[in-house]
């Protein structure tokens, strides 16, 4: 088996691995020399020898600059540990500047004399930073001005009370703040010093912290943003096309015409791969679409675009085959994350002592009157279709709607009228809709499943009855239902004989069920006897693995930072969807 470090030529050695992270470390450390060697005091003999060459007033603009430096020396970083290509070119530039600067502001050839051999040394080892640039937002912009802005006033701060001796009088804080924020802006504030010279100083460095803050933030708001992942028209078509001719082999297969995801294809065209990225990860979801043959194709295809881009290559919820060929192709390693229940249409029945319970909730909730529609999306009116939007977005509330892998996010797209929805209703009004997919010619996979939450129990047990009963009439012989994570671990966690490991390990899912619906799903999809299929998720190597599950559950929903959940806001302010659908 290749290992994921040999899927190309030129990937770096395992040596090599640590060098951009080592990198990112000196260079923020080097960024916080400047600025601390700016806002001290410099030394008096050797701040005299430099005023008999230059002027002080040189020094004090070195000194000046010197902060900014190391301010967007502290900011890179970040792209260097991802061995991002421009990251590298600022982070030299940055760092000549740096040696010249330190030079001339104190004749500091210590610092200067490091800074000048990190940059040759990047240098030397430029070809560890290859990565293109990352797709990019506007939303960047008023992110540096707020990150900017509290550097500046902190490090404005720290300069008056560093300098505390160079000030007539003992300022208050607030005296001392006022001066800061005048001087960002190039104004002189209230606060006088002892000699002209330390006021120029302060005065210089300030200004220089205000038109850093400016320039890096317009330079932000200005410049052409690259949109988030958007399946486009033509992939859109050609992805139909693939599932037209081979989308029986995945139940997940349909989840690709998300709106919110990209596509990659083979050489051939005859296989493509669907992802996100999230948080530096390439995720890919369920198994390359198409014909196997060509599907290593396709795996190529993503695992170059990963390393253009640094990115970690990482799947989630593909099947037992399409792991194999992850593993095998990419040389990633395979982890089981669940089963997915499917259901045998043929097979199903609600007779015998097994679906006992399923009956009766079904024969109970049919008693309360209520009825369900069991329909194609192409065969139901505009009207039905927005209906149904709006109250599942009313039942939903302010929780974020969840799915990657397993969810397609919208309902009623005229080019998804193969799509099956279930819906319940009592006294003609809506109380629940099940939303499939189309799977291959004879599947459904299930999408979306919500109810009324004053509805009765067992509502969601007879919808799914419902559309097993109308599934020959459609033509279906099988149904994908929900995916329940560590099954295995559950079910054999509570059986006698069961390992001390495996038993503690089902006390931590048990725990984690009060957060998620882990076991109350798995016990939902056991009602049905389903037949359980592993899915599994491929990552590089064990240490990428907190890194992948963190994407997986940003991807998921589970996990949503401040500035998604504002821009969700904002777009239902606006009646508008962030990225995917209707019922967001």
């Amino acid at each position: 088996m290749r290992r994921a470090d040999k899927t190309t030529d030129n990937v770096p050695s395992r040596l090599l691995r640590g060098v951009p992270t080592a990198f990112a470390l000196a260079t923020v450390g080097l960024g916080v020399v400047d600025i601390v060697s700016a806002l001290t005091p410099e030394r008096a003999g050797r701040l005299k020898a430099l005023t008999t060459v230059v002027p002080l007033q040189v020094a004090n603009a070195a000194s000046a600059s010197t902060v900014v430096v190391g301010l967007l020396l502290v900011m890179l970083g970040h792209g260097l540990r991802r061995r991002k290509r421009r990251a590298w070119r600022g982070a030299v530039g940055l760092l000549l500047l740096s040696s010249a600067l330190h030079l001339a502001k104190g004749l500091d050839g210590e610092e200067a004399a490091v800074t000048l051999l990190m940059a040759v040394l990047l240098i030397l080892l430029s070809g560890q930073f290859y990565a293109a640039g990352d797709p990019r937002t506007r939303l960047r912009a008023p992110i540096a001005l707020v990150a900017m802005l509290g550097s500046s006033l902190v490090l404005g701060l720290t300069l008056l009370y560093g300098r505390d001796s160079v000030m007539v009088g003992t300022p208050s804080f607030g005296a001392r703040l006022r001066e800061v924020l005048w001087g960002l802006v190039g104004v002189p504030g209230s606060i006088r010093f002892r000699t002209d010279a330390a006021g120029d100083l302060i005065y210089d460095v300030l200004l220089a912290l205000g038109a850093a803050t400016v320039l890096v933030t317009a330079y932000l708001a200005l410049r052409t943003p690259e949109p988030v992942a958007v399946l486009s028209a033509s992939d859109d078509e050609r992805l139909r096309a693939l599932l037209t001719a081979a989308g029986e082999r995945d139940s997940l297969g349909y989840f690709a015409l998300r709106a919110d995801k990209a596509a990659l294809f083979s050489e051939s065209g005859k296989a493509a791969i669907s992802y996100r990225v999230v948080s530096g990860v390439m995720l890919a979801s369920g198994d390359p679409i198409g014909d196997p043959e060509a599907w290593p194709g396709a795996i190529q295809a993503f695992l170059r675009e990963a390393r253009r881009h640094a990115w970690v290559p990482a799947v989630m919820g593909c099947s037992e085959i399409g792991g194999e060929v992850w593993v095998r192709e990419g040389g990633l390693r395979a982890l089981e994350l669940g089963d997915e229940a499917v259901v045998d249409v043929e097979d199903f029945t609600l007779e015998g002592r097994a679906m006992r319970n399923v009956r009766q909730m079904v024969s109970r909730v049919e008693r309360c009157g209520y009825k369900t529609l069991v329909r194609r999306v192409r065969d139901m009116t505009p009207q039905e279709i927005v209906d149904i939007r709006r109250q599942a977005a009313q039942w939903r509330g302010a929780e974020v709607e969840r799915g990657f892998s397993m969810a397609l996010g919208r309902f009623g797209a005229a080019a998804d009228g193969d799509c099956v929805a279930v819906t319940a209703h009592k006294d003609d009004r809506l109380a629940a809709v099940l939303h499939f997919v189309p799977w291959g010619d004879d599947g459904l996979s299930l999408d979306l499943m919500r109810r009324d939450r004053e509805a009765d129990a067992g509502l969601n047990e007879l919808m799914i009855v419902a559309a097993m009963r109308a599934a020959p009439n459609l033509g279906v012989t099988k149904l994908s239902l929900n995916f329940s994570v560590f099954r295995s671990a559950l079910e054999r966690g509570g059986r006698l004989g069961a390992g001390p490991i495996l038993r503690l390990w089902r006390e931590v899912l048990l725990l984690a069920s009060r957060w998620f619906q882990i076991e109350s799903l798995y016990r939902f999809n056991a009602k049905f006897r389903p037949i359980w299929e592993p899915r599994f998720v491929c990552y590089p190597g064990a240490g990428d693995v907190p890194r992948v599950a963190i994407a997986a559950l940003e991807a998921e929903a589970f996990i949503v930072w401040p500035k998604q959940w504002l821009a969700l806001r904002r777009s239902r302010r606006l009646g508008a969807s962030p990225s995917v659908d209707e019922f967001v």
